[in-house]
């Protein structure tokens, strides 16, 4: 079975750069708060899954902004680059399985993606070539492959509720095996924040 890698894709933490859609109902250091700790709990989830490497791929490349942000001990870091979103994941995927490893790819977005999911997901990985984990707008929380094909991220219209649904296409041209997890809910809206943990102080802004 070929070694797994977990890349977490995010953004620096950093007021008025993240999770800029939820500052009406939080404020931008709210808002940023909440970035930290949903980039803390992924970590925290990918971590405890002990399914492989952790890498977190970081954006902006500027290492100022991540300098008070501290990492758990064993985690990767690397920077995404320049390009859109299709670009950057393609690049890092193609990356990752040409040193012969599986390639999980996850956000930040999604609080429900816990290490239960990530185990699951390793383990649909040793019987076909892709898992998917679809959100409920439309996109995905988690992508696995075995294989690298640059059509499964190119002209993708990114944050659009047709991502996840286009990439199964991809699949299906590439005449790749499939597996879909439940759906899950990302938080990226003022009313996605009732898909927060009940414990998590911002949960009450729902």
């Amino acid at each position: 079975m070929k070694p797994l890698r977990i890349i977490i894709f995010a953004k620096a933490p950093q007021a008025g750069i993240c999770k800029t859609r939820l500052i009406p109902a939080l404020g931008a250091d709210g808002a940023a708060m909440l970035a930290r700790r949903l980039l803390d709990h992924t970590l925290m989830q990918a971590m405890s899954a002990g399914i492989g490497t952790v890498e977190l791929c970081m954006t902006p490349d500027d290492d100022e902004l991540w300098q008070n942000v501290p990492l758990p001990v064993g985690i990767v870091r690397s920077v995404q680059g320049d390009g859109d979103l299709g670009q950057r994941l393609a690049r890092t995927s193609q990356g990752v399985i040409e040193r012969g490893e599986t390639v999980l790819l996850i956000g930040t977005d999604c609080p429900a993606l816990d290490a239960a999911c990530l185990r699951h997901i390793a383990s649909a990985l040793v019987e076909v070539d892709a898992v998917m984990v679809p959100t409920a707008d439309g996109g995905y929380a988690a992508l696995g492959l075995n294989h690298f094909h640059q059509a499964v991220f190119s002209n993708i219209a990114w944050s659009t509720d047709s991502v996840a649904f286009e990439t199964l296409c991809r699949f299906g041209g590439l005449g790749w095996s499939v597996q879909q997890l439940p759906m899950l809910h990302d938080v990226d809206e003022p009313t996605d924040l009732k898909w927060l943990p009940c414990s998590w102080p911002e949960a009450s802004d729902a």
